[in-house]
């Protein structure tokens, strides 16, 4: 991963002339005056941790199992939205941890975290570093260090139930990774969010990940079978069974935790035979009321298929624009993509209400263009900062009576906030009761991105709030997200929570200043 942008600098996008003219001549978007920081000009606080410390935590996983050089630092500050990525470019470093450790084992995870807990070091489990709502940076007030404990060898498929068709994971595989192995068995997972090429597996179980295909194979967290927890007082092994009467279900606890209450290692997960056939095709809708409501009819008739998104007008308009992008000629533009089972009686389903329901068939072409560039919007974010841009994202969900009231809420807030700007908005996440709305923001930046963001985020959030929504639908809580966690959920949750993590790390060095308010 790029140390001051996303993924592969070979990969990186270049911004059309076109575009950024037209960025200049809608939005005010003007180059900025110094170009972002070289690697070598990171400004890296010294080391915090002792000496002796340091010692005892290099012997915890073997030779070459700690690392205190810049590159590792750098490389393990911060994830990856846009206040993190401005930071970076500005050469702002301030939140590097001091060490990074890469235990190898279940056991020497375990052993970590007994020894930070003794000595009061902060911990930041880390595994693709794509965090988007400041779910990387510790608190470090009241402790001795922070150190990132980076599962990159917790790398195996420990074992697959071809009966059962679960497998077993471990949490530090890359989602490439895990698809590649479980491909030699014949399954997926069908689990690919934008993140897909970085991720890792205990990433998308420790923030509820959803995937671009969860209308067909569900959020990652509905695939979670079994889990096993390391955390500083034990170990918590979870999920004997598909389902269960035994009292609550302790795997919700763990799921979207994000780390504060324990390090998840391994994981056994519900897995589906590979799709001999993957078909993409696109729909126009007059208006994105129209198409909201032909995707409600699809997933309450359970027709929906594997991959189902809308993009209002504007979303459209932009994505039609961009060389490659997804065209509809007008209106708004649907995505269906059919992979699981029988792709052409999943077409034929769909098919029949889509075109009830006001929607015209488009061919093949917008959705193939969707699906060449599915993973390609974090690159163009990049372009778009070096042009002169602020460009983020966020996003919610809420019941489907309560979606209009939620997404015209959000874009009033967002205006408000950033005066000339463009929003855009699709719905990507469907089920019976309702949807998700995730909103990209283009605006020029101002002197201070940083706190022109900020204001904009705090607004949209206080929208969503105050309209119903819930703040995160698959982003996660980190730090962005406290206030809005702490109104949706309340006094007593938040108890709760605090309860659970004083019982599971008393001395508090997981993750702090995540997730819990």
């Amino acid at each position: 991963m790029l140390w001051c942008g996303w993924g592969d600098p070979a990969k990186a996008a270049d911004l059309p002339g076109p575009v950024r003219d037209l960025l200049a001549e809608t939005l005010g978007v003007r180059a900025p005056g110094r170009p972002p920081a070289a690697l070598g000009d990171v400004r890296l606080p010294p080391v915090a941790l002792p000496a002796g410390l340091l010692a005892g935590l290099g012997a915890l996983a073997g030779a070459g199992g700690l690392r205190t050089d810049d590159e590792a630092r750098i490389g393990h500050t911060r994830g990856r939205s846009t206040p993190d990525l401005l930071r970076m470019r500005a050469g702002d470093a301030a939140d590097a941890p001091d060490a990074v450790l890469l235990p190898g084992s279940h056991d020497e995870v375990e052993e970590a975290l007994r020894y930070c807990s003794a000595h009061r070091i902060a911990v930041v489990p880390f595994g693709g570093g794509t965090s988007v709502v400041g779910g990387l940076t510790a608190r470090r007030d009241g402790f001795a260090g922070v150190l990132a404990l980076d599962l990159a060898r917790l790398d195996r498929l420990v074992s697959v139930d071809a009966e059962s068709k679960v497998a077993e994971l471990e949490a530090g595989l890359r989602a490439p990774r895990a698809e590649e192995l479980l491909a030699g068995h014949g399954l997926t997972l069908g689990h690919f969010p934008q993140s897909y090429e970085y991720a890792t597996l205990g990433g998308f179980a420790a923030t509820r990940s959803s995937g671009q295909a969860s209308a067909g194979y569900g959020r990652f967290d509905d695939m979670v079978a079994g889990l096993t927890l390391a955390t500083p007082r034990g170990t918590l092994r979870l999920g004997r069974a598909p389902k269960s009467a035994a009292g609550p279900d302790l795997r919700q606890l763990v799921l979207g935790s994000e780390g504060a209450f324990g390090v998840i290692t391994s994981l056994r997960l519900r897995v589906r035979e590979a799709p001999a056939e993957t078909v993409y095709e696109g729909w126009r809708f007059a208006t994105f009321a129209e198409g909201a409501a032909a995707l409600r009819r699809l997933a309450q008739l359970g027709a929906a298929p594997a991959v189902i998104r809308l993009s209002d007008e504007t979303e459209t308009l932009v994505g039609g624009a961009l060389p490659g992008g997804p065209a509809a000629d007008g209106g708004c533009l649907a995505v269906a993509g059919h992979e699981v089972g029988d792709a052409a009686a999943s077409r034929e389903r769909a098919a029949s209400v889509l075109a009830g329901l006001g929607g015209v068939p488009l061919g093949a072409e917008p959705g193939e263009a969707w699906a060449r560039g599915r993973f390609t919007a974090p690159y163009l974010r990049d372009a778009l900062l070096t042009a002169g841009a602020t460009v983020e994202t966020l996003e919610t969900a809420a019941f489907w009576s309560n979606l209009p009231r939620l997404y015209d809420a959000v874009r009033s807030a967002l205006h408000g906030a950033l005066g000339q700007a463009l929003v855009l908005c699709h719905i990507s996440h469907v089920y019976e009761t309702g949807a998700s709305l995730y909103f990209t923001v283009v605006t020029a930046q101002t002197a201070d991105p940083l706190d022109q963001w900020a204001g904009a985020k705090r607004a949209a959030s206080e929208a969503i709030v105050a309209a119903g929504g819930t703040i995160s639908h698959h982003h996660g809580v980190g730090r962005d997200h406290l206030a809005g966690y702490a109104a949706e959920i309340g006094d007593l949750g938040v108890d709760i929570l605090r309860g659970v993590k004083e019982r599971l790390d008393p001395a508090g060095i997981l993750n702090p200043g995540v997730l819990i308010p």
